[in-house]
C-alpha cells in the first residue's frame, strides 16, 4: 500500500520532494525509485533542450 501512494502521487505529478516527505524518505533518490515515468521521454531533459533549440 505504501508503494502504490508513492508511485501514485508521483503519477499525479506531485513533486519530488512532497513525495519524498510523504514517503518519510531521507534521500530523495530512494523516492526517485518509485517514479515509472522517468523513462517517459517527453520528462527527459534531452527532450525539453531539444524543444527550447527547436524553438517549440
Amino acid at each position: 500500500m505504501r508503494h502504490a501512494a508513492i508511485t501514485n502521487a508521483l503519477d499525479a505529478g506531485v513533486p519530488l520532494r512532497d513525495a519524498q516527505i510523504l514517503a518519510r524518505h531521507a534521500d530523495p533518490r530512494t523516492t526517485e525509485h518509485y517514479d515509472r515515468a522517468r523513462g517517459n521521454l517527453d520528462r527527459h531533459a534531452v527532450h525539453f533542450l531539444t524543444a527550447y533549440v527547436a524553438g517549440v
